[in-house]
């Protein structure tokens, strides 16, 4: 592991240690739309209709989409870099498997993945580590297994935040588009299945990109 990497690894965890209590209170659903609850439900059809294997949903905080991704009747196991928000998934879920771990290095043998799920974690992510990230996602699918990845969009913006929620933080946000980050699957020898743009509602200040692919 490069020391680049290994610093990206210890801010991002670092910083939503510093979070994990304020950020689950802010956000007890982490789906305020029906499209986004829609695309999730679609993605769980798509596991089941490539047979029974777990999937892991990447950067779980809370736990509260492994959990939907559950009651959907998708096996499945939430993986976080922050033990904070490990620990809290484990008390509201306590039925479910959530572990520490990093979508750059996963401990999970090759092609047993039924899908692998990623909402708004790719985002803190660096440019020159997503690819490796990707090729993660290629080496643990099962063949037919989907990944759909959520993110706040942006052309190649880099925002850099040193406070959230009264906390100090040192947190990086990489905000892409549609087109970049499905140039980063296909390169990992994933095939595109659908992209979507949501524009901003509420609170919201972005517009949230979905996309979704599948292995071969």
């Amino acid at each position: 592991m490069t020391d680049s990497n290994a610093d990206f690894l210890h801010t991002t965890r670092s910083s939503y240690d510093a979070i994990a209590k304020e950020y689950a209170e802010r956000f007890p659903s982490g789906l305020p739309h029906p499209l986004d609850r829609a695309l999730i439900s679609a993605f769980a059809e798509l596991v089941k209709e490539n047979g029974p294997a777990p999937v892991a949903d990447l950067g779980s905080g809370p736990g509260y989409v492994t959990a939907l991704l559950d009651s959907l009747g998708v096996p499945v196991f939430g993986v976080d870099l922050s033990p904070a928000m490990v620990t809290l998934a484990r008390e509201a879920h306590p039925r479910l498997r959530f572990h520490v771990g990093s979508m750059t290095e996963l401990d999970l043998p090759d092609a047993t993945l039924g899908g692998i799920l990623a909402l708004y974690s790719t985002i803190h992510v660096p440019d020159g580590t997503l690819p490796r990230a990707f090729a993660e996602f290629h080496r643990t699918l099962r063949p037919g297994a989907p990944v759909l990845l959520a993110f706040q969009t942006g052309e190649a913006d880099h925002l850099h935040l040193t406070e959230r929620f009264g906390h100090e933080i040192d947190l990086d946000y990489y905000l892409r588009s549609p087109a970049a980050i499905a140039a980063g699957l296909t390169e990992a020898g994933l095939t595109l299945v659908a992209s979507v743009v949501r524009e901003p509602q509420g609170e919201e200040t972005r517009a949230r990109g979905f996309v979704l692919a599948r292995k071969d």
